[in-house]
């Protein structure tokens, strides 16, 4: 399908990535009044104006650009969690994470970032990781590598000898039987630390700026977009059961991603206690 999309398609797409960023994140960022940020599941999940309002104009955006194209937002999905279910339908879909770092983003950190994902029988066919306040734009389209602010980028290797920077996922978003399983990167040669915007941690895996990742939760619009963008970029990824993450259906967690298969393979061993 994504033959069909041409490259002025593409480019309309990253154009309302950024009205959407621009016209409903930018102007509330460092800006947000007390009653526009609310609770979801808890006090560390947060959701904002921003958000919702952000989501809203991508959904209207998305598929005026694709019709017939069906919508996975985050926050879509939490006033209705039947609409998680096209992504194993036949249409298209635009899987969106308006605010990917809320946290941040409500601390007035500019850690945070806008993911968008286009992907059809669950495959991702092209991916947009903005993140405003830094001023980057990270693109890949499947199988013609990944970009970021239009530099094509390398995950590459990490070096002999060093130990593993890793990114997992935050305790604050943990069961503690995800404790216990992350705690096996607790070893010798492996530097493991808690993640932030997920987003952002692909990216640096992208750029070989982390080496690997470990996640415990499946939500599609915290990863689709950097699954292809690391893959893209030459790395590599799998769940515990030894075969990819997708999101197009039920996967064993939690996954593991690597700069290469090498160091993919190699978190995902720790993970299952091998």
């Amino acid at each position: 399908m994504i033959d069909d999309f041409s490259a002025q398609d593409l480019s309309a797409v990253e154009e309302a990535v950024r009205e959407a960023v621009a016209v409903e994140i930018m102007p509330r960022f460092r800006q947000l009044a007390a009653h526009e940020v609310d609770q979801k599941s808890g006090p560390h999940d947060l959701v904002t104006i921003a958000d919702r309002l952000a989501e809203e104009h991508l959904t209207a955006s998305l598929t005026k650009l694709l019709p017939g194209s069906a919508v996975v937002g985050e926050e879509a999905v939490h006033a209705d969690p039947h609409v998680y279910g096209a992504l194993r339908g036949d249409a298209p879909v635009w899987i969106v994470d308006p605010v990917d770092g809320t946290r941040q983003f409500v601390n007035g950190d500019p850690a945070f970032c806008t993911l968008v994902a286009l992907a059809h029988h669950g495959e991702i066919l092209a991916s947009w990781t903005f993140a405003p306040a830094l001023d980057e734009l990270a693109t890949a389209v499947r199988g013609e590598g990944a970009y970021v602010n239009g530099e094509r980028i390398h995950a590459g290797s990490p070096r002999p000898g060093e130990a593993l920077r890793v990114a997992m996922a935050h305790p604050l978003y943990t069961s503690e039987e995800d404790k216990r399983t992350l705690a096996r990167l607790d070893v010798p040669g492996v530097a493991a630390r808690p993640c932030g915007s997920a987003g952002l941690e692909y990216l640096k895996v992208a750029r070989g700026e982390m080496d690997g990742l470990a996640f415990t939760w499946p939500s599609a619009w915290d990863h689709a977009a950097g699954l292809l963008l690391v893959a893209e970029a030459g790395g590599a990824q799998s769940t515990v059961d030894g075969v990819p993450f997708r999101v197009d259906r039920d996967n064993a967690l939690p996954f593991a991603v690597g700069r290469d298969e090498a160091t993919a393979v190699r978190i995902r061993e720790l993970l299952r206690g091998a």
